[in-house]
């Protein structure tokens, strides 16, 4: 073995890893699954069982002064021989047998070890969480994992990878979803060598900084999250008193950077399409709010920047961690769509207990090919054709929106064809009716009171129960995608502070 090797300690049953290194003659604190790193070419000084310890040691620190007898000192080399070991308390001698010089490993005899058991000579680079030298740190990037979106159990096998009790992944967990930890560093309640390894193993928490809040006189706020390759993504966190008087808390999350749809009311649209965001990124937009509110979350719904079924995989993934992980019930959680071919029908299959709202924002395949782009594509027989596929298939019903624009769509005769639209399919009789919210350089413009008033009445005369919804943040840019369109043309620079709200 040569100096500045390293050595990973193993055995035959399998062992959990922990990091130290040899002292300059003899090796110290040494545990089974370490890892070590020779300083000098070692001297081992061992015994099977000390007479003052129940436990088997390379070297009795603990106890030496109350040892009958002295250990025997024995060098420890690269060629093939026989190494002997002493007791404490007699001369008797045992025998591991050593690997010759051709073979890269060599076995050592070490506390705890069975029978038969050794320990490895690693390079370097074979060691996970073991600092080296720059020059033999390998050409190969780690690849980042994150932590947010781990069950309890994923995240004890973790620790237990790196050597650590399993007790550790519990304390992981609650530090990550009660307290909300945002780094590994800041897990302080772990110990600072599980850290250092998840580090280096490429562990992440998966939180992202804010970089801009913004905040409504009606209590509405809106935060722009700086992601790791510096684009801004948005979440809207809504305050509202329910009829008993209970407040509760709505976060409108994102599922993607920008839409590619580019619905001609929508800022998102008219602020372009960058990618789809990662589970963790649209868990993290939840656990955002929280700290900012400092209150529980009650619901969810997928409304924000983004086709939420143009990312299916991370919103499922994203959906399956709130409602596991942060215990938000599936019925409080709402996903939107405006519909994407084949993929209602998929979305059908996982048979969540969530909300499928469509937004229509039209009541003919005409004019809603003129407002919804992807209309053309996806025409609106298709789309009524999945949502009743989806309701026999879940038992779930529906809920639709509609935008309504000012003298585009929020005419009378609308509402009638809406209705028949609606009762043709014999699907959900409930419209959420939103009245435009203004964005910069848009054509449209928001209906006035009466307009919308007309609107829900002839709905009603028709048996179709129509809501309209408030409309919150107006002062706060809450239009998706409106405020990072006033912060973001193009990805920031790795190079611009962001101003982080106190």
């Amino acid at each position: 073995m040569m100096r500045g090797g390293t050595l990973r300690v193993a055995a035959t049953s399998g062992a959990a890893v922990a990091v130290g290194k040899f002292t300059s003659s003899t090796v110290s604190s040494v545990s089974l699954g370490g890892l070590y790193t020779v300083v000098e070419r070692p001297w081992m000084r061992a015994a099977s069982q000390c007479s003052s310890c129940p436990s088997r040691v390379v070297e009795c620190r603990s106890c030496n002064r109350e040892c009958n007898s002295e250990c025997t000192l024995l060098p420890v080399t690269m060629v093939a021989r026989r190494s002997a070991f002493s007791t404490c308390d007699s001369n008797k001698i045992q025998w591991r047998p050593n690997y010759s010089r051709n073979d890269h490993r060599q076995p050592w005899l070490i506390r705890g070890m069975a029978a038969g058991s050794a320990a490895e000579v690693l390079e370097p680079a074979e060691v996970p969480g073991l600092p080296v030298k720059e020059e033999e740190r390998p050409s190969k990037p780690v690849t980042p994992k994150y932590l947010i979106g781990k069950t309890q159990e994923e995240l004890e096998d973790i620790v237990l990878s790196l050597g650590e009790q399993k007790y550790r992944g519990k304390q992981m967990y609650q530090l990550i979803y009660k307290n909300k930890i945002k780094t590994v560093k800041e897990l302080a309640q772990l110990p600072k060598q599980l850290r250092n390894a998840m580090t280096e193993a490429g562990w992440s928490i998966g939180r992202s900084p804010i970089h801009h809040v913004s905040t409504s006189k009606d209590g509405t706020v809106k935060i722009l999250l700086k992601l790791e390759d510096n684009r801004l993504v948005e979440a809207v966190g809504i305050p509202v008193k329910d009829k008993e008087g209970n407040q509760r808390l709505t976060v409108c999350v994102s599922s993607q950077v920008g839409c590619a749809l580019r619905c001609a009311f929508c800022a998102t649209g008219k602020g372009g399409f960058a990618r789809n965001l990662k589970a963790h990124e649209i868990v993290d937009q939840v656990l955002s709010i929280e700290d900012l509110f400092r209150q529980r979350v009650t619901n969810i719904v997928f409304m924000g920047m983004g086709e939420p079924l143009m990312n299916l995989d991370n919103v499922l993934d994203a959906h399956r961690t709130i409602n596991k992980e942060l215990q938000i019930g599936q019925r409080m959680m709402t996903i939107s769509t405006v519909g994407v071919p084949n993929t209602i029908r998929r979305l059908a299959t996982h048979k969540l207990q969530s909300t499928l709202a469509i937004s229509l924002h039209a009541p003919n395949q005409e004019l809603r090919s003129r407002i919804v782009p992807s209309a053309k594509g996806y025409p609106l027989d298709a789309l009524m054709e999945d949502c009743k596929y989806y309701f026999e298939t879940t038992g779930r019903r529906l809920s639709f929106e509609y935008t309504l624009l000012a003298g585009v769509n929020d005419q009378r005769e609308h509402a009638e064809e809406l209705a028949t639209l609606l009762h043709q399919w014999n699907l959900g009789r409930h419209v959420n009716i939103i009245p435009y919210n203004p964005i910069a350089d848009s054509e449209f413009e928001r209906p006035t009171k009466a307009k919308v008033l007309a609107f829900v009445e002839t709905l009603s005369k028709r048996r179709v129960t129509a809501s309209v919804r408030v409309t919150r943040g107006l002062d706060a840019n809450a239009a998706c995608g409106q405020l990072r369109n006033e912060f973001q043309k193009i990805p920031l620079q790795a190079s611009v502070e962001s101003p982080i709200p106190v």
